[in-house]
């Protein structure tokens, strides 16, 4: 879908203005962008020195129930005091704004430093993190939100690039085929997984280290319903099998806090190779907007498509080697 024409629209005055009466405060001229790949994000001030961070979605990615999921949780967080950024409750009710026909929200400005693993320590310091967002992702549904599911969302993220066209006709068969046996392979594995809201992008750029404060975890824009391990994985420098050491540090932190099924490791691989077609899928919808196209100008043409089918046979075969040392999956 190309909704850069939208985001066009996007005006320092209609910034400004949406912001103004959604917050019933007057603003200054400030509308400084901050980096953000999907929507659209700027930081304002008020006339009385505030500083906000005003989110702008994408058009047409969330429903208007997904994005309040999103809100919920975050807030959610906030009442178990854990270090998240709260959008605001508007004046009118509610912490989504609308600029024309595109949502907001808007969080107080916050500043902090991209945390650095250096030590033992920083792995468990995140794991308890982790963990406590996790016990507070358990207490209630997210019913707007996808699943992570090899059957359900990167079916789903297959389905938009083949039947969009996205895929490079030399290579649409071999990409089938590949994502096909990996949903086959990896599926039983996630029938019996504990499922509850998830951050559903923890690298280590969502975290920020505050002096005197310590961590705080940062954009929930991602948020799904799947299995815990999710918000684990991407913390570690490697493949699964090469980091037993990092994973047990992560988890010596997470289970101060919540109990977790050892037997999810066995979802790491499968959940790489559904990243790896979310991200195509995440592209293909914004694959016309200027921005995009400047940053990846090589995005689908064959080339690209050779290297993407190289990585989803590497891992495909990683994940098979995972079958023979797990044994049966729905064990």
């Amino acid at each position: 879908m190309n909704t850069s024409p939208a985001f066009e629209d996007l005006t320092p005055d209609l910034i400004i203005g949406s912001v103004e009466k959604a917050l019933e405060r007057p603003m200054t001229g400030l509308t400084s962008p901050l980096p953000s790949y999907i929507n659209r994000v700027y930081e304002l001030e008020s006339r009385d020195g505030e500083r906000f961070v005003a989110k702008f979605y994408r058009p047409g990615r969330w429903a208007d129930e997904a994005l309040s999921d999103e809100h919920r949780f975050v807030l959610d967080c906030a009442v178990h005091e854990i270090p998240v950024i709260t959008p605001l409750v508007l004046p009118g009710g509610g912490t989504i704004g609308q600029a024309g026909s595109i949502r907001f929200a808007v969080y107080p400005k916050r500043w902090g430093r991209e945390i650095e693993i250096t030590g033992d320590d920083d792995y468990r310091r995140l794991g308890q993190l982790i963990g406590r967002v996790h016990g507070a992702g358990a207490e209630r549904n997210a019913p707007s939100r996808v699943v992570l599911h090899p059957g359900l969302s990167m079916a789903d993220d297959v389905k938009t690039l083949v039947d969009g066209g996205f895929v490079s006709p030399s290579y649409l068969r071999m990409f089938v085929g590949l994502c096909s046996e990996i949903i086959d392979l990896s599926a039983p594995l996630f029938e019996t997984a504990e499922r509850i809201r998830l951050h559903g992008d923890c690298h280590g750029k969502n975290f920020l280290h505050r002096p005197g404060e310590g961590i705080m975890i940062i954009d929930f824009d991602d948020m799904v319903t799947g299995p815990p391990v999710q918000d684990l994985w991407l913390l570690l420098p490697d493949h699964a099998a090469k980091c037993r050491r990092e994973m047990n540090l992560l988890l010596e932190g997470y289970e101060q806090f919540r109990e977790f099924d050892d037997r999810t490791l066995r979802l790491i691989e499968p959940l790489r190779a559904m990243r790896i077609v979310y991200f195509l899928a995440w592209c293909s919808r914004q694959k016309d907007d200027y921005k995009f196209r400047t940053l990846f100008p090589d995005w689908g043409n064959d080339r690209f498509w050779a290297n993407e089918i190289s990585d989803l046979e590497q891992q495909l075969g990683i994940i098979r080697k995972d079958l023979g040392r797990y044994g049966n999956m729905n064990g």
